[in-house]
């Protein structure tokens, strides 16, 4: 979308439909990671194709690895390299995918040459060095920028030794599942000790899930830590299953309109933590159904709530659109965590949402939002794609809401604007 905003039309009557976002890039992403280490071919399918998982697969390449990318058939196949890199340099660039710089940083410590990895002004600024801590514990020899703790990132690499390391768990997962994922293919065993308390642990539970498909093995000792043995991976064919943070919009678009909107490929076997977000919605009101391999949520009246929102972050976004429309105030706790994502999220949601003319306020960890009636403004992104596709649910019912650079949703879903048109009807 090369438009410069995006003005979204609001509804007339009650969104009903049913939806299959694409991919998730948090599985995808993952992935795409043990199946390059792996020995043997792997074949991803359901593969998203955004901007996060496209630097990925051009990493992987300059790594050496064969990547072979079907857009249309939404495939992947990679011919894995055992964890042996068939470049021994490579400058890999990242954009402003957390998960990317995160996730190879620790791959590429098990390999064996010198490599850069780097992103744009914003990568700069988002912490890496308990990671680069935790990764020199382990014998390897990684460094990140010695003033700020943030990439750019060298690793000059030998294979990774193993060992024990500790990790702190209360800035991002991202760093526990890099970890996690180098771990089978270190040369001994590995032992992590959590620090702290851990943000966002669905998506470790997550990483766990992903390498079990691919024959790694992970124990959880009694003190808390994890053990991971040197097995290495196994190619393997893995159908990656819709985004759960891509479905909360549809979810939410269904609250805040009073319809009715089922998303397929998403149910009671799900790896995703984000589908409880549909649990949110449910103390909020609405009617929840998970089935099998569906999860519908029909709109009923909105009343405002308190919720602890830490493993589900990615979806507090959503939920502070939704909280506009409820009759009273609705508080998130315990995301301090999103400051350091793709924007200072929480200062972001509530200047926007005083830029619509309703009472927001700040808190160290948090946010509280106090329902209104919203004024026509053009929202600011701070290329954030979660901002952009939030705080468009806000025009399905309020006239003049603009998007500026709506494009940056590119980064896990460039679709998504034509999708939430195709609900309305308009497509």
């Amino acid at each position: 979308m090369g438009a410069d905003s995006y003005l979204v039309e609001p509804v007339t009557q009650s969104l009903n439909g049913t939806v299959r976002p694409p991919g998730s890039k948090s599985l995808t992403n993952r992935a795409i990671v043990i199946a390059a280490l792996a020995q043997g071919t792997s074949t991803l399918t359901n593969v998203l194709d955004s901007q996060d998982t496209q630097v990925m697969l051009e990493s992987w390449r300059r790594l050496g690895v064969i990547v072979e990318h079907n857009t249309v058939e939404k495939s992947v196949i990679l011919r894995g390299c055992s964890g042996q890199f068939p470049q021994t340099s490579a400058v890999l660039w990242l954009e402003n995918s957390g998960t990317s710089i995160r996730f190879l940083t620790a791959a590429c410590s098990v390999g064996s040459g010198r490599f850069l990895l780097d992103g744009n002004s914003r990568m700069r600024q988002r912490p890496i060095l308990d990671l680069v801590q935790a990764l020199n514990a382990l014998g390897a020899n990684v460094k990140c920028s010695t003033e700020s703790g943030c990439p750019p990132v060298e690793v000059i690499a030998d294979g990774l030794k193993g060992g024990r390391a500790t990790v702190a768990g209360n800035i991002s997962s991202q760093y526990l599942s890099a970890l996690l994922m180098a771990a089978p293919c270190a040369k001994s065993m590995v032992n992590l000790q959590i620090t702290g308390s851990l943000v966002s642990e669905p998506y470790v539970d997550m990483t766990l899930g992903v390498m079990q498909q691919f024959g790694a093995t992970v124990t959880r000792e009694s003190d808390g830590s994890l053990q991971i043995p040197p097995t290495g991976y196994d190619g393997a064919t893995y159908d990656i299953e819709p985004d759960a943070s891509a479905a909360s919009y549809f979810f939410a678009a269904a609250a805040i309109s009073g319809g009715e909107i089922t998303v397929t490929g998403l149910g009671k076997s799900s790896l995703q933590g984000d589908l409880h977000f549909v649990d949110a919605l449910a103390r909020m009101g609405c009617d929840v159904t998970i089935g099998n391999n569906e999860t519908t949520v029909r709109g009923r009246p909105l009343r405002g709530i308190e919720i602890d929102m830490n493993a589900i972050s990615d979806t507090a976004q959503t939920l502070a659109a939704v909280a506009v429309f409820a009759d009273g105030p609705t508080t998130i706790r315990n995301i301090a965590h999103v400051r350091h994502k793709e924007t200072d999220r929480i200062t972001a949601v509530v200047t926007e949402l005083k830029r619509l003319g309703l009472n927001a306020n700040e808190q160290p960890d948090g946010m509280t939002i106090h329902p209104g009636i919203p004024q026509p403004a053009t929202i600011a992104t701070y290329d954030d794609h979660r901002m952009a596709m939030s705080f468009a649910l806000i025009g399905l019912r309020t006239p003049g809401i603009r998007i500026a650079n709506p494009s940056c949703t590119a980064k896990t879903y460039p679709r998504f604007f034509e999708d939430l048109e195709r609900l309305c009807g308009r497509q």
